[in-house]
């Protein structure tokens, strides 16, 4: 996390990438454990595969947890406005992720300035899994 000056800020600028390591059971049994969604889709492989699946995914929220890590290393959490994301594919096991950022709009809001970003994550053959965008004051 650094102080960011807005007017140094440019529409297009990109924040740090956050690359995370390969998914594995292990990830998501503890992920599960910390979030309390035990939902068997994501840690049992005989109940994903009765779901038609061939075999456990990441949470949904786990990587909208990654994003929000992209995002308050960047900025102090107390600067984010606002934070929304879109499920767009699956996370599979052994999917490396990377979360990034793009300032996309700036202006001001209630006495802020303000930029707008558009978020991401994607796989290793960079294929977005969730995208999204966020408001943070600066």
């Amino acid at each position: 996390m650094s102080n960011l000056n807005y007017d140094a800020i440019q529409v297009g600028d990109t924040l740090p990438p956050l690359e995370l390591p390969p998914v594995d059971r292990k990830m998501l049994a503890l992920f599960a454990g910390a979030s309390g969604d035990h939902n068997a889709v994501h840690i049992d492989i005989d109940y994903a595969r009765k779901a038609r699946m061939p075999d456990v995914f990441a949470h949904g929220m786990l990587s909208m947890a990654w994003l929000g890590r992209l995002l308050t290393q960047w900025v102090d959490q107390r600067q984010l406005r606002q934070f929304g994301v879109r499920f767009v594919g699956i996370t599979h096991l052994g999917h490396q992720i990377t979360c990034t950022g793009r300032v996309v709009e700036k202006f001001e809001a209630d006495g802020e300035k303000r930029v707008r970003l558009e978020i991401q994550t994607a796989n290793q053959y960079g294929e977005p899994r969730v995208v999204g965008d966020a408001v943070v004051a600066l």
